[in-house]
């Protein structure tokens, strides 16, 4: 009964979209459109060749921030942008998918400092993807001098 409710309490928070990407095999000319048009703020990091997007907006309605990146795999993705939703058991979801008619992609990879994610296709082919953030670590407190 404990389990039920603790699972009642999990569902009734959603898994929320928390992250976008946008494929592209022209990430830098990609990036500099949506700048252009939309005033977003985009840093490039060269080290994992991907594009954080900063949208900028504030508020009730402020929504989420994306990437944009070049698969580094041969062949063709499915689609060309990926939602991320976050989730609290990646391995559990990936079960369901597959139940549920879908495939998975990459079962799982670490994305350092930050969480973990999965990617598969729904029945259509649509890429989306899983996100477990990364356990946060508490603050730590100030030691206060004796007097």
């Amino acid at each position: 009964m404990l389990a039920n409710r603790q699972a009642d309490k999990e569902n009734a928070m959603g898994q929320p979209v928390v992250h976008w990407e946008l494929m592209s095999k022209e990430p830098e000319k990609v990036a500099g459109f949506y700048a252009k048009i939309f005033g977003w703020k985009i840093t490039h990091h060269p080290e994992i060749n991907y594009r954080v997007v900063e949208t900028g907006a504030k508020g009730a309605m402020a929504g989420i921030g994306g990437g944009i990146v070049q698969p580094d795999r041969e062949g063709p993705w499915p689609g060309n942008q990926i939602f991320y939703i976050l989730v609290d058991d990646l391995a559990a979801y990936r079960e369901k998918i597959v139940k549920a008619g879908g495939r998975i992609h990459v079962e799982e990879q670490e994305v350092p400092g930050m969480g973990r994610l999965t990617l598969f296709t729904d029945p259509e082919g649509r890429m989306n993807g899983l996100w477990k953030a990364a356990a946060r670590k508490p603050a730590k407190k100030a030691k206060r001098k004796k007097k």
